[in-house]
């Protein structure tokens, strides 16, 4: 077998890692991208011309035209759970096998969260860069977390993660999610309009789908309690950015934090990132050593099923797979 790596040298450092790569290496052949900008669609065909697998890192897009470009490709291996730049239907047609990632990263984006709320609610970020820029902080109070609400959107595992780290710190807890059920009696399920009424920090943890595209909108901000945050740690599609930046400007939200945006790579947009009321990190939510190494390791472990001849964990499109190794 003989597999393309499309991470290049940053991404493999901080994306993938020596171990799996060795791992990767004792079993096939490994072709290795060596700059630092994604390949686009004509030069992954390039690159994959004579490949059997391509393990495909999150900014690299699989369109229609890669798998009409490569006739002899078996298999794509997303290590990441987003798989929305892939073209699955035009993989299914061309009977190429595609896998997504299991999601490693949920204790290290729900901790990001719990950090996120500390930080609006005590002004961490905002004292830290007036002492570093030499000037003397505002002093003013804070918000404790003990006895105040979140309201999270979305009860997936990240979700439900953050929902028992706050519960141990004794906030009250509403979820908004017509498609989860929740067993937990101290959480209250609510509608989306009653979360954002009610809540005192409003966390965006939501799929990414076409339904959700803007699920933060003028409206929803407007919902917002004038004192309440707005976190997004889910993706930048579901927020419409001039609604928060509107939102925070003119004072009808008190302010957010973002680990994600519509800039490229899923990054916040730099419009919102620099407004003094904003915290903001580099998509770096997943980015520890354990969650990264979790995903890829998913990567391995599916190289190794293919080369048993056996359907790997985490394919989405197994029916149609027809091209085997």
């Amino acid at each position: 077998m003989k597999i393309l790596l499309t991470h290049g040298p940053h991404m493999r450092r901080n994306y993938y890692g020596d171990r799996a790569l060795s791992r990767l290496r004792d079993m096939a052949e490994v072709v290795l991208h060596e700059r630092d900008e994604p390949l686009d669609p004509s030069a992954l065909v390039a690159a994959a011309r004579d490949v059997d697998v391509i393990v495909c890192d999150r900014q690299t897009p699989a369109p229609a035209a890669v798998f009409e470009g490569l006739p002899q490709l078996k298999a794509l291996l997303r290590v990441a759970v987003d798989i929305r730049t892939i073209d699955l239907p035009a993989a299914s047609a061309a009977g190429v096998l595609v896998t997504r990632a299991a999601p490693g990263f949920v204790p290290a984006v729900a901790e990001l969260a719990l950090g996120f709320l500390v930080d609006l609610a005590r002004g961490i970020s905002q004292t830290a860069a007036a002492y570093h820029a030499g000037r003397a902080p505002e002093i003013r109070m804070g918000r404790q977390l003990a006895g105040s609400t979140i309201g999270i959107i979305g009860y997936g595992s990240i979700g439900r993660r953050l929902a028992s780290l706050v519960l141990a710190l004794d906030m009250r807890v509403l979820v908004a999610d017509p498609f989860a059920t929740v067993d937990e009696a101290r959480i209250e399920q609510v509608s989306l309009d009653e979360l954002l009424a009610r809540a005192d920090h409003v966390v965006c943890l939501a799929t990414a789908t076409e339904e959700t595209e803007s699920l933060m909108d003028a409206a929803a901000f407007a919902r917002m309690k004038a004192d309440a945050v707005f976190i997004n740690l889910s993706r930048g599609n579901l927020v419409d950015e001039g609604a928060l930046a509107a939102a925070l400007r003119e004072g009808r939200i008190a302010g957010a934090a973002m680990d994600v945006g519509r800039a490229p790579d899923q990054m916040p947009s730099a419009a919102l990132a620099q407004l003094p009321n904003v915290v903001a990190t580099p998509h770096i939510g997943g980015l520890t050593p354990q969650a990264i190494e979790a995903q890829a390791f998913d990567s391995v472990e599916q190289v190794a099923a293919l080369l048993r001849g056996e359907v790997p964990d985490g394919a989405v499109n197994a029916d149609a797979w027809s091209r085997r190794i």
